[in-house]
């Protein structure tokens, strides 16, 4: 754009004061305040003159302010749009870490809008009127279904691990199996969490084995614990040997020393009638005499981010008090959604109330008969030349848990020649709500498994916006 028509464009930029006067703009000042409009428009205009000084000869662009206030409001409903999403998870993967891992329960759910709007007694007695600690709310609930002693609440698993080794181990060796040095997502060591809470890594048997001996062994005077580690996702075949927790707990036990086990993933259901076999139960591991242990809450447990430590109550107490506590501690909220969650086992209805259990739990029959009264509500709206076919194919649990356990599952896959799969899951991907999918050997695969029901019509209406040719458009 030469000089002259560059001039002559800035001067049919709006002022910010015309702009202002315009209803739909001043509306806006209403829901918000003057002052973030006015800094909207001005840095809209700064963008308009941005694009006069870089257009090329002959470029004429729209300036009118009917035009300009189009572009505002677009502009602000962009700014103030909340950055979390509601995803529609139709990838068959249970505890989608990138996704926030396990959704609550109705009856979560209404705890949190229950306790958020109110004050609460956190960390108040109402019997004595006077203060008291939060973790005396959560813990009778958890001592009962989980059957142990005492039992605490931190941010997450690798906080509990943290706050374990720091308060009982700091300066003292911590004897762990080589085959458990294990690094799960999001870079999570043993050893760097170990170095960082003050203890020393004491490493026994090899990578692929380790006997009740070893341990036997690496005891000595500078000891403080045995630390058993769940490896997560991670397994090793083949020419390996690992002790049973009884055996790693009689050698503690003969020493005087207390055996802990991150479990990881928190299972308290049995799932092996489910096919889900590689996972170890809470209750098991302190039967077989494990003296404290921690696990996650988002996971198989089905409730919020939270990491629970419990056992025994001599050694939960210190960690209580450890001042570093203060950091790792919980809100109302986290509170408030895992009593609500726990319930549900106490009542023994985790399996129909809670989604993650509810979703592992669900037949491959039940899976297909859902998909083909969901397919014959799809089909009749797909344009010619796209194919929506039944597969057979697994689901995952996901989250670092029972990876050797994938669940027969019966999957949709999506094929077509025009428009692409990569273009069919991408335009899922970024229409409003987020459809999350799975793109395998050149199809766009759904898995209903982890789609709740409320969520099919949604998905309907997306799949057939994604392979129609044209994309679905968030508001912006």
């Amino acid at each position: 754009m030469n000089d002259s028509n560059a001039k002559d464009a800035f001067r049919r930029i709006p002022a910010v004061d015309q702009l202002l006067l315009r209803p739909a703009i001043a509306s806006w000042i209403e829901c918000t305040s003057r002052e973030f409009v006015v800094s909207e428009i001005k840095a809209l205009l700064e963008r308009l003159r941005d694009g006069i000084r870089a257009a090329l000869p002959g470029e004429d662009p729209d300036l009118r302010p009917e035009h300009v206030e189009t572009l505002l409001i677009e502009s602000i409903n962009k700014r103030l749009r909340p950055r979390l999403h509601t995803v529609v998870n139709a990838t068959g993967v249970v505890l989608h870490t990138n996704l926030g891992r396990a959704p609550l329960s109705k009856q979560a759910q209404e705890s949190l809008s229950a306790y958020s709007a109110h004050y609460t007694n956190l960390e108040y007695d109402i019997g004595a009127g006077k203060r008291s600690h939060r973790d005396k709310l959560i813990e009778p609930v958890l001592r009962e279904v989980l059957g142990c002693e005492a039992a605490m609440v931190v941010n997450n698993n690798a906080a509990a691990v943290f706050m374990i080794l720091n308060t009982l181990a700091a300066g003292r060796e911590v004897v762990v199996s080589r085959g458990e040095l294990v690094e799960i997502g999001g870079s999570f060591r043993i050893p760097d969490i170990m170095a960082r809470s003050g203890a020393k890594l004491r490493e026994v048997g090899t990578t692929n084995k380790t006997r009740t001996q070893d341990y036997q062994d690496a005891v000595g005077p500078d000891t403080a614990m045995l630390l058993r580690v769940h490896p997560s996702n991670f397994r090793m075949r083949g020419f390996t040997q690992r002790p049973g927790l009884e055996e790693i707990a009689a050698v503690a036990r003969n020493a005087g020393l207390p055996l802990v086990e991150d479990i990881g993933s928190g299972c308290l259901q049995d799932l092996a009638p489910y096919g889900i076999t590689d996972e170890p139960l809470v209750h098991d591991s302190l039967a077989a005499g494990v003296d404290l242990i921690c696990f996650s809450g988002d996971k198989l447990l089905g409730g919020p981010q939270a990491g629970i430590i419990a056992g025994n109550r001599k050694l939960i107490d210190p960690i209580r008090r450890n001042p570093l506590m203060r950091t790792y501690r919980v809100d109302k909220l986290v509170y408030a959604a895992l009593e609500a969650t726990l319930d549900s086992y106490r009542r023994g209805r985790a399996v129909s109330e809670i989604p993650v259990v509810r979703m592992l739990a669900a037949t491959p029959g039940e899976i297909k008969m859902r998909t083909r009264r969901f397919l014959r509500r799809l089909r009749p709206g797909l344009p010619e030349g796209i194919r929506a076919d039944i597969q057979q194919g697994y689901s995952v649990v996901g989250g670092g848990s029972c990876p050797d356990s994938p669940i027969e599952t019966v999957l949709i896959a999506i094929g077509a020649e025009s428009p692409s799969p990569n273009t069919i899951e991408s335009r899922l991907r970024l229409q409003d709500p987020t459809i999350v999918a799975r793109l395998e050997e050149d199809r766009v695969l759904v898995d209903l498994r982890t789609v709740f029901p409320s969520q099919e019509k949604m998905l309907i209406e997306g799949i057939i916006n994604a392979v129609g040719g044209q994309p679905g458009r968030r508001p912006v």
